[in-house]
């Protein structure tokens, strides 16, 4: 087969998605990112799917601006991945968390999940550390392999895997111009095993938001045993 045969085959494969899903990887420090998938803003495909793997959570706002502008912020799956990574985050610092929160977050979207993981953070005389209602360990509830009967202790390295919504694209018709592309991130947290996600991608910019997601920071099911936490 001659070299213009083989483009041709490639770019017929292209059209079809039968093209095998390119990974990438990225480092920061002994810290490793890699990213799959064909989960796209200009398209919609029911088949699609996303899968990002990370041996750390990035330990402060440097790491996680650099991460999102450079790697992961690029793509619908790579975004979405790091809603977990920035909620614990906030659990470990309200402050950098709160900064990652606004940095890959819809600005409509900001105080609905702060607002929610100062409830399911923090504790009070009405919800104290062994109360059901705290749930510190909800970030780890998204990562393959955490459920509650091994106390949402993930595989290593952690991996968030994601799938198209059966919900199609749609233009943004309110506060600003944009594609929202909806998605699911699989989990065992809850019994539906998925998290619907809402990203958006700007047509001026080459980064995507979380436009919303309350599905991550619902109740997830009540912990068996201790958390070990996140590395």
């Amino acid at each position: 087969m001659n070299n213009n045969m083989k483009k041709l085959l490639f770019a017929v494969c292209c059209l079809l998605g039968l093209t095998a899903q390119a990974q990438t990887s990225w480092k920061y420090g002994d810290h490793t990112f890699t990213m799959k998938g064909n989960l796209t803003a200009e398209s919609y495909n029911q088949k699609a799917t996303g899968v990002v793997t990370f041996t750390n959570i990035p330990k402060d706002y440097e790491e996680f601006e650099a991460l999102y502008t450079q790697f992961l912020g690029k793509t619908p799956h790579g975004t979405a991945a790091m809603m977990p990574m920035a909620m614990e985050i906030y659990g470990r610092d309200r402050d950098e968390g709160l900064r990652c929160i606004q940095l890959i977050c819809w600005p409509s979207n900001v105080n609905s999940v702060v607002s929610q993981l100062k409830q399911k953070f923090g504790t009070s005389q009405y919800a104290p550390a062994n109360d059901g209602y705290h749930q510190r360990y909800l970030p780890a509830a998204v990562l393959k392999g955490a459920k509650p009967e091994n106390s949402y202790t993930p595989q290593q390295p952690y991996t968030v895997e994601m799938k198209a919504s059966v919900n199609k694209h749609q233009e943004l018709q309110f506060s600003g111009t944009g594609t929202v592309l909806y998605l699911y991130i699989m989990g065992d947290g809850w019994d539906t095993h998925q998290r619907s996600v809402e990203i958006i991608k700007q047509p001026d910019s080459e980064l995507h938001q979380v436009f919303n997601c309350p599905s991550l920071y619902t109740q997830c099911k009540q912990i068996r045993g201790q958390w070990p936490g996140l590395k």
